[in-house]
C-alpha cells in the first residue's frame, strides 16, 4: 500500500541528481555539517540498503543549491492532506522522474505514483492523518501519518491499517522532491519486496464484525505488529460493579437504564462496544459500562433508578489496545492483557494499572470466529518517535 511511497535507493536523473543528507556527506569532498533533528530518531536509515547514489560529473566544488527547505515543509502540512481527496496534490512539486516505494509498491515516475494513489481511491476509501513533517537533513524531510483504508471488494469491508514514516528526498537543482521512501511502524523489513509486508496487509483481511452502532471516538496514533495507539474524546457512559472482566453481571442494570428504566423513561440509543473495566493490578476489582451517545451531555440526562446505577464522564486519553477475535474467556482475557502490557513495557511506554475489555457484539448472534474483542489499557503519555 502506497500512502505517500518512496525509495530506498536512488538514481541519477538525467538531468541533476537526488540526494538526501546522509549521502550528500559521504558524496561531496567538503560535506555539509550533519543536521540534527531534535526528538526523532527515523530507524528507516539503517534499512536504506540502495540509498542515494551520487555520481558527478565534475565533484571538485559542492553544488550550490538555493533549496528553501522550510518552504517545503509547509508546503507538506498544506498538500499530504489531500493526498486521497478530489483535489490531490501538487504534481508540479516532484520530478517527472521520481522514485516511489512502500515495502510492496514501487512506482519510478510521477504519473505511475498518481495512478496508484486513484488505484487506491478506488479499491479502499482511504483515510489519510499527516501527524508532523520535519525537516531530518538539509535535503530531505520526514513526515509521520496513519492511513486508515476498508477494502471495498470483499463483503465484509475489512479496515486495514498503516502508520508510520515517510523519507522524501530533495532534487537540489530543481528544488523538487525526487524520492520518497514510506517505513510502516509494523514491520521490521521494510525494503521493497518484504514478504512481511505482504503478510501484514494478509493479516488484517480477518472478518471481524462490528456492528453499525455508535462507538466512542479516536484517532489511531500508530500501529505495531501487536498493538494499536489511539487518542480517545471524551465518552459518557452508565455503569455499575461487575463480577470479573469476563462476566455479564450488571449489564441487565445497565442495559435497563437505556431501554427506558431511568427517571425520565428515555429509551437512549444502543451503542458498541459493552466495556468491562478492571481497576486494580489482580483484575478483580471490576464495573461494566454500556457508552452512550456522542450527543449526550452527561448534565442533561435522566437519572437512573437504580442506586447501584451511576453516570460518569471518561475524559479519554491514550491507550493502547490489543485486538482479538473467539469468544473472550477470563483466562483469554488475562492473558491478552499480559501480552499487551509486556509489549507495553518492552517497548519504553508507560501502561497505567488496570484494564479494559471492550466486547463489540452479541454473542447470542455472532460467530465466535468473528467477534470483535479488545483488551485496552490507557498510558501515562505517548509521544510519536
Amino acid at each position: 500500500m502506497a500512502t505517500t511511497q518512496l525509495p530506498h535507493q536512488n538514481f541519477r536523473p538525467t538531468s541533476g541528481f537526488c540526494v538526501t543528507s546522509c549521502q550528500l556527506s559521504t558524496a561531496l569532498p567538503f560535506p555539509p555539517k550533519p543536521f540534527k533533528s531534535r526528538n526523532l530518531t527515523v530507524k528507516t536509515r539503517q534499512n536504506l540498503k540502495w540509498a542515494v547514489k551520487l555520481s558527478l560529473v565534475d565533484q571538485s566544488t559542492p553544488p550550490k543549491s538555493t533549496v528553501d527547505v522550510e518552504q517545503l515543509v509547509g508546503f507538506l502540512y498544506d498538500d499530504l492532506p489531500h493526498l486521497f481527496d478530489d483535489q490531490g496534490i501538487d504534481r508540479t512539486a516532484y520530478d517527472e522522474r521520481v522514485k516511489f516505494r512502500d515495502p510492496i509498491t514501487k512506482h519510478d515516475t510521477i504519473s505511475g505514483y498518481l495512478f496508484n494513489i486513484s488505484l487506491l481511491k478506488i479499491l479502499f476509501k482511504p483515510d489519510f492523518q499527516l501527524h508532523w513533517v520535519k525537516q531530518t537533513g538539509p535535503y530531505d524531510i520526514t513526515t509521520r501519518w496513519t492511513m486508515v483504508m476498508k477494502f471495498m471488494l470483499l463483503p465484509w469491508k475489512p479496515e486495514l491499517i498503516f502508520t508510520g514514516t515517510s523519507v522524501m528526498g530533495i532534487n537540489p537543482e530543481t528544488g523538487k522532491f525526487c524520492s520518497h521512501v514510506d517505513f510502516w511502524d509494523s514491520i521490521v523489513n521494510n525494503d521493497y519486496f518484504s514478504l512481511e509486508g505482504l503478510w501484514d496487509v494478509f493479516k488484517q483481511l480477518w472478518i471481524y464484525k462490528t456492528p453499525d452502532l455508535e462507538t466512542p471516538k479516536y484517532q489511531i496514533l500508530k500501529r505495531t505488529a501487536n498493538y494499536e495507539v489511539r487518542k480517545y474524546t471524551p465518552f459518557v457512559v452508565v455503569e455499575t460493579n461487575g463480577d470479573k472482566l469476563s462476566g455479564s453481571t450488571g449489564f441487565n442494570d445497565v442495559a435497563g437504564y437505556i431501554f427506558g428504566k431511568n427517571s425520565m423513561t428515555e429509551k437512549i440509543p444502543m451503542t458498541t462496544p459493552v466495556f468491562t473495566q478492571a481497576y486494580d493490578a489482580a483484575l478483580s476489582k471490576v464495573s461494566i459500562q454500556v457508552v452512550l451517545p456522542a450527543e449526550k451531555d452527561i448534565s442533561s440526562l435522566p437519572d437512573p433508578n437504580q442506586e447501584t446505577v451511576n453516570l460518569r464522564k471518561v475524559e479519554g486519553g491514550i491507550a493502547a489496545v490489543l485486538k482479538f477475535s473467539g469468544k473472550p474467556t477470563e483466562d483469554i482475557v488475562c492473558e491478552k492483557e499480559k501480552a499487551l502490557r509486556s509489549s507495553l513495557i518492552r517497548d519504553g511506554l508507560k501502561p497505567k494499572t488496570g484494564c479494559l475489555l471492550a466486547r463489540y457484539n452479541d454473542p447470542g448472534r455472532t460467530w465466535s470466529f468473528t467477534m470483535r474483542n479488545e483488551v485496552l489499557i490507557w498510558l501515562e503519555e505517548f509521544s510519536f518517535s
